[in-house]
């Protein structure tokens, strides 16, 4: 019996031997690895804090009178009378001082002369031109010599009432700047007079304060809203009720304050003159606590694709992050104001904000890993 064929040519063997090396190579494949659950990301948070207006704050005032102007002469010359003193009571268009007045009266009566002479011209003019001995050319010249007399004489006549200073309104003379006989220049400062009977206090006040007065035009009275008063240093029992009247909208340079001006009539049982002090009490216990605003690191805020600026806030305990739309307001260094959509007591992510996603678990650094907060990012109190 023969023997089966094992080897057609060189084929099958090379088929044979390729058979086990698949199995193995197919066995050697990797399995795909299921996904495992997403990163953790570590964030660095700050806790939003409400700014710690207090109740009853007192700053530093200064006084100042309601109306007051400083008085000059319109016209140059030497000072004839001074008919007033320091501290006297004057009434509106009183006269208070007087220029030497010569030369002023000569320069009077030099153009009532000159009117006087191209009034009388120009009336015969009229006369000649109507039955025309002269040409219209020439009339018009007799009127215009008349018309520039006539201007001359009222601004001489006016130079000569610009000789008197006269009190623009009723008040106290609060200081005189030159003596008699002495010479002064137009609109050289003669005198200063003021009203006192009704006063200005005006008070310097930080940005966290300046945020609760509110602006005028509001349909809220702001006395409602920050009842400000003032007392006076050997009266302070007494309190003055203040009127909001002016805020001012720049900071000054140095100190970062805005100045505040109220209005106040003047006591009537003791003198407070301008220059003075007063002690500004603002009761802000009324503010509305949401109305307050908070200030944040500006890495905190970032924005979305329509440009809506937003934080992220840390829900804990679940330690996932949501966005909260928020409001901001005035950029100053580092730091970004932000209002509405937070509550005093969240968690805010401050850096980092960029690598984000609803919903994304999260863990707070470490303290030791964190950096200190600025003085810039901790939200004033």
């Amino acid at each position: 019996m023969s023997k089966p064929k094992l080897f057609q040519g060189g084929a099958p063997v090379v088929a044979l031997l390729l058979l086990p090396c698949c199995f193995v190579l197919s066995g050697c494949s990797p399995e795909a690895t299921p996904e495992g659950p997403p990163p953790v990301r570590p964030v660095k948070t700050l806790v939003v804090e409400s700014p710690n207006l207090g109740g009853e704050r007192n700053f530093p005032g200064r006084v100042d009178a309601e109306t007051k102007a400083e008085l000059a002469f319109r016209v140059p010359g030497t000072v004839q009378e001074l008919l007033v003193k320091e501290g006297e009571r004057v009434s509106e268009g009183q006269v208070l001082a007087k220029l030497d007045a010569t030369n002023y009266e000569i320069q009077l009566r030099d153009a009532q002369a000159s009117f006087e002479r191209a009034q009388n011209d120009f009336n015969r003019a009229k006369e000649l031109v109507d039955d025309g001995f002269i040409s219209r050319t020439d009339f018009d010249a007799k009127e215009a010599e008349y018309k520039n007399a006539q201007s001359a004489l009222e601004r001489a006549q006016q130079d000569v009432e610009y000789t008197l200073l006269k009190a623009s309104f009723d008040g106290t003379i609060s200081q005189r700047y030159v003596e008699q006989f002495e010479e002064v220049q137009a609109k050289q400062a003669v005198l200063a007079m003021q009203d006192n009977n009704s006063l200005q206090v005006k008070v310097d006040v930080p940005e966290n304060v300046i945020r609760s007065i509110k602006p005028a035009g509001s349909d809220q009275p702001n006395g409602a809203r920050v009842p400000t008063w003032a007392s006076f240093d050997g009266h302070p029992e007494q309190r003055f009720k203040l009127a909001l009247r002016e805020v001012s909208t720049r900071a000054d340079r140095a100190t970062q304050t805005f100045e505040v001006t109220y209005s106040m009539p003047a006591p009537t049982d003791f003198l407070v003159f301008p220059g003075m002090t007063a002690t500004v009490t603002a009761d802000l216990s009324q503010v509305n606590a949401s109305e307050r605003v908070f200030t944040l690191p500006a890495t905190a805020v970032t924005a979305d694709a329509e440009l809506e600026p937003f934080v992220w806030v840390v829900e804990e305990p679940a330690m996932t992050v949501t966005q909260v739309p928020v409001e901001v307001g005035r950029l100053s260094g580092n730091s970004i104001e932000v209002a509405g959509g937070l509550e005093s007591g969240q968690r805010v992510v401050v850096a980092g904000v960029g690598y984000l996603a609803e919903g994304m678990t999260v863990r707070l650094l470490p303290q030791r890993e964190q950096a200190e907060p600025r003085l810039d990012e901790v939200p004033s109190s």
